[in-house]
């Protein structure tokens, strides 16, 4: 059995290049979940842990346990990540 893509994007309010992914993943027919560090500072510590970034957007895909997460701000960058997978 093929195990279905996941995407979590971590955004805040106001930010308008979160905006963007998810109007990008919704324009596309993605389901995604969605972490907003508005206000909660400890989950920008998670990414930092993460991924070594403190900024939003960034894009968790991934299938099972195994994501991979796109930092780079720009659609670009999204796309590329979801095509390889």
């Amino acid at each position: 059995m093929a195990k279905q893509q996941s995407i979590v994007v971590w955004s805040k309010e106001g930010c308008s290049y979160c905006n963007e992914v998810k109007s990008y993943l919704e324009e596309n027919n993605l389901a995604y979940e969605t972490i907003d560090v508005t206000e909660n500072d400890d989950r920008r510590d998670i990414l930092e842990a993460k991924y070594g970034v403190r900024h939003v957007p960034v894009v968790e895909i991934g299938k099972g346990n195994v994501f991979q997460a796109v930092t780079e701000v720009g659609i670009e960058h999204l796309e590329k990540a979801l095509a390889t997978k």
